[in-house]
């Protein structure tokens, strides 16, 4: 594929998404911005949070880790169950009951003023990371396929792109992203459905022939035997229920798609088909990832390799293969695929950023509806280069696949809002509210520390259940801190 051919497309794709905002964002005001007029239908909802959970992380590096951690990530997928059902029948009820803009107000009700703002923080913190490594491995794809042909800087590509997102989604924020982000769905599923149909072609290969080989292949297993494996199966389970939990349902990006919806019967009708959906969608990535290998050992290609470990690199092999060894028309799918569930996950990620810090640290409601808009186009954009700061220092640090990256990172900084929520939801106990941040700043440091020595103190690995450790710990720490209640302090159970 020519760079001017890749140009071309993204140019066009980008067009589109221009001319929705357009659509969208007319007399745009504050609410329509945080949570689209609460006016939004859930089955719009619904599909279009498929997009924004799965970014180009899942694109790239599920079917890409299949070779060394084959099936071993639906286990945690299946944990996402679990995850959602808590999220439906615990987590939403709450969010409408108390009509919240920003889902942190319920910390400050519950405890008070430190404690609001430390978990927002701890989600600004979040969000900001976990959108960037997203981010970062798309604008590595697109430097891979086009700009290092044109000798552009990586700064310069990782540049364009957000500010391509800041573009579409400063004005209309949420009520145009629910558009936008459907779209973008339709198009990340279309780029799977079309490489698995043209791959099993590729291979001779009808519905019959290509379920058995996913199904035969030695990299469709799912660890059940060494507990002190990081893949084994009830680990990763538990670890996909709990990263559910935070990243979904303590998570302002995704809560605020939630939120918009009329009422809880229709949020929680979107969480019970999102989940169906994020399921399947989820095993035909796994399936994916097989049948890369399976292709590439068919046409004797050779893959990338670590030169240090001699392991392929597996967040290399989907771009490859798509740009350098499928069909043009391919190679066109792939490429509108990737930039459609990045961008649905990043655009998402950018409004959710600019939501919480007008609302949570900069209280924006203070201000009329025309410095409102001021202050949240200044924060939108002021997010926007941190976002590309973020992706320059991961460059330059980053030795992993990027899956991995993000949960390990989701793991220190999400523990201390699972710890809080938990608390709030689960004790009756107030807080030293002072005292809440000091716990949850020395929490992930403690965790970090057993992580760093567990292998050696008991031949134990952790790998995403780090948050669960990471939540207790700062569950501890709050219940150190705790003192009786006092009702009219703290209205809300």
């Amino acid at each position: 594929m020519s760079p001017t051919l890749i140009l071309s497309l993204i140019a066009g794709y980008f067009v589109v998404l221009v001319i929705i905002a357009l659509l969208t964002s007319r007399k745009a005001t504050s609410e329509s911005f945080f949570i689209a007029n609460r006016n939004a239908p859930w089955y719009m909802v619904a599909f279009a949070m498929i997009g924004t959970s799965l970014s180009g992380v899942t694109f790239i590096s599920i079917p890409g880790m299949v070779a060394t951690q084959s099936w071993s990530y639906m286990a945690v997928v299946l944990g996402y169950i679990v995850g959602y059902l808590v999220i439906g029948t615990v987590l939403m009820p709450m969010y409408y009951r108390l009509r919240l803009v920003s889902i942190y107000t319920y910390l400050e009700q519950r405890f008070g003023f430190w404690s609001y703002k430390t978990g927002a923080f701890f989600f600004l913190i979040s969000r900001a990371v976990g959108a960037a490594f997203r981010l970062f491995l798309v604008a590595g794809v697109l430097q891979l396929a086009v700009f290092d042909s044109l000798n552009v800087p990586f700064a310069v590509t990782v540049s364009i792109s957000i500010l391509l997102i800041y573009l579409y989604t400063f004005r209309g924020g949420l009520k145009t992203i629910l558009w936008t982000d459907t779209f973008q769905t339709m198009a990340m599923l279309v780029c799977v459905a079309v490489s698995i149909y043209l791959m099993a072609d590729e291979l001779n290969l009808g519905f019959a022939g290509l379920v058995k080989t996913v199904k035969e292949s030695a990299m469709s297993q799912i660890y059940f035997s060494d507990p002190k494996d990081d893949k084994f199966f009830w680990k990763q389970f538990a670890s996909g229920a709990f990263i559910t939990i935070v990243m979904t349902g303590l998570d302002q990006d995704l809560m605020q798609k939630n939120l918009s919806c009329r009422n809880l019967q229709d949020a929680q009708k979107n969480m019970f088909w999102f989940t169906i959906a994020i399921v399947v969608v989820n095993v035909f990535f796994l399936s994916l990832g097989v049948l890369l290998y399976q292709f590439a050992a068919a046409k004797g290609i050779t893959l990338p390799t670590n030169p240090a470990t001699g392991k392929v690199i597996g967040d290399n092999v989907f771009p490859l293969l798509a740009t350098n060894h499928f069909s043009l028309f391919a190679g066109i799918v792939f490429i509108l695929g990737i930039i459609a569930v990045t961008y649905a996950s990043a655009d998402s990620a950018l409004t959710a950023l600019t939501t919480s810090f007008c609302v949570d640290m900069l209280d924006i409601k203070q201000y009329e509806e025309k410095k409102q808009t001021r202050v949240r186009q200044l924060t939108h954009f002021g997010f926007s280069l941190v976002l590309i700061v973020i992706i320059l220092i991961f460059r330059a640090i980053n030795d992993q696949s990027v899956i991995t990256a993000v949960f390990k990172a989701a793991g220190y900084t999400y523990g201390p809002l699972l710890g809080l929520y938990s608390f709030g939801l689960f004790t009756s106990r107030g807080l030293h509210d002072r005292l809440v941040p000091y716990v949850c700043v020395a929490a992930p440091l403690v965790t970090w520390f057993i992580n760093a020595n567990s292998k050696a103190w008991w031949g134990y690995e952790f790998g995403f259940e780090i948050l669960i450790l990471n939540g207790l710990l700062t569950f501890v720490g709050l219940l150190a801190i705790s003192r009786a209640r006092v009702p009219e302090l703290n209205p809300v159970a």
